[in-house]
């Protein structure tokens, strides 16, 4: 026995849950890079014009950052009226489920 360990013959690996595996984690990997994608090719589309030199102008920079930022807003803002509409239709599965005697 380790000094604060228990007398339990598991060892650290067994008492720790394991996480998801990569076959599990991979459709939302997919769907990451998909939405990465996605937004990167938006983005350049509509700022990205120049192509005669190495680097990116002012304006370019700029309208990139004001893309980005604004799908993320939109991303979180759609994020959280989803939120909205499943705590609201809980509520009313809950009051439901009161009316028909389910709940006390």
């Amino acid at each position: 026995m380790f000094f604060g360990g228990s007398s339990d013959k598991k060892s650290a690996a067994q008492a720790v849950p394991a996480g998801p595996s990569f076959e599990e984690q991979l459709p939302t990997v997919r769907e990451f890079l998909r939405e990465y994608n996605r937004i990167a090719e938006v983005c350049f589309n509509d700022c990205i014009n120049d192509f005669t030199g190495r680097t990116t102008t002012m304006f370019e920079n700029t309208c990139v950052n004001n893309c980005l930022e604004k799908f993320l807003k939109v991303t979180q803002r759609i994020s959280q009226r989803f939120q909205e509409q499943q705590m609201l239709m809980n509520e009313n599965q809950v009051v439901a489920g009161k009316a028909k005697g389910l709940f006390q």
